[in-house]
């Protein structure tokens, strides 16, 4: 099934613009959501607020937005303020440089979209997918939607476009601000962790190899309550000893990588169990 465009816009670089789509990248499913329950009858529960002062439950009709400037202290905002704050919608991604796509932190990277070409936009959205294959570089431009301004990326996507929504920098920390403290490496260690990394390397990376485990134990579970079955504890995994020397570590690491290797490569039948007839060995 065709994806379904989740909003329009219009790209433009220099003088041309190009009309195109955005397409959402992904489909999360890693959160699996549970709902508040009224234990006497069943019946589903809704949210209410609550004033502290007074103790009783105010209705949408009496709220009013508020913005808190000092410890208890705001400054409230009616409907029609809020929407002159608000960022007009432009519908225009505007293009105001080009950049190595390296030199964009894969940490300022929010949310990933597909651009499509909208009528009409097909050539110069084709023209601008394969002029930043041949330069190597991405566009960064400014997207207005849903009252706010974005910070994006441009970059090729296969035979088309992507859009990396990007975080502002006063958004995010400096790694500087992470404590990693101070201690001298040995080279044999070094040597070590170097060989496990190449043990277990690989020449490309499929997500497909990939699944959420623990998502695929809570579904299973939950459909054997919908069966009427009871929720089963899952097997407890044995505790690992704990290791204290790093080079031991290291050294039993690499042990279990060659094992688990040549239990991979050896032959079919030296992996199965030989079956004994009554006459003797088969």
């Amino acid at each position: 099934m065709s994806a379904r465009p989740i909003a329009s816009a219009t790209l433009s670089f220099g003088l041309v613009s190009v009309p195109i789509q955005l397409f959402s990248s992904s489909e999360s499913r890693a959160t699996i959501s549970f709902n508040w329950l009224h234990r006497d009858c069943g019946s589903r529960l809704k949210q209410q607020y609550v004033c502290k002062k007074d103790e009783q439950v105010v209705e949408r009709q009496d709220m009013v937005k508020g913005y808190e400037f000092g410890k208890g202290q705001f400054v409230t905002f009616t409907p029609e303020e809020l929407k002159l704050l608000d960022e007009q919608a432009k519908e225009a991604i505007e293009i105001t440089e080009f950049v190595p796509a390296e030199q964009v932190g894969r940490n300022l990277v929010n949310k990933v979209y597909y651009l499509g070409p909208d009528k009409g936009g097909a050539r110069a959205y084709r023209l601008l997918s394969a002029a930043l294959k041949e330069t190597g570089l991405s566009a960064v431009a400014r997207y207005s939607a849903r009252g706010k301004q974005y910070l994006v990326l441009i970059r090729p996507e296969g035979e088309g476009l992507a859009m990396e929504q990007l975080y502002y920098a006063d958004e995010v920390r400096p790694f500087s601000e992470v404590p990693v403290g101070e201690t001298e490496l040995k080279p044999e260690e070094l040597t070590l962790a170097v060989q496990l990394i190449r043990q277990a390397a690989t020449d490309s990376f499929d997500a497909a190899r990939y699944e959420d485990e623990v998502r695929k134990r809570v579904m299973e579970q939950i459909e054997r309550k919908i069966q009427g079955k009871e929720i089963t504890a899952a097997p407890e995994e044995e505790p690992q000893t704990q290791i204290i020397d790093l080079m031991e570590a290291l050294k039993q690491s690499l042990a279990k990588g060659d094992a688990k290797k040549e239990a991979a490569t050896a032959p079919e039948s030296s992996r199965k169990p030989r079956r004994k007839t009554a006459g003797g060995d088969a």
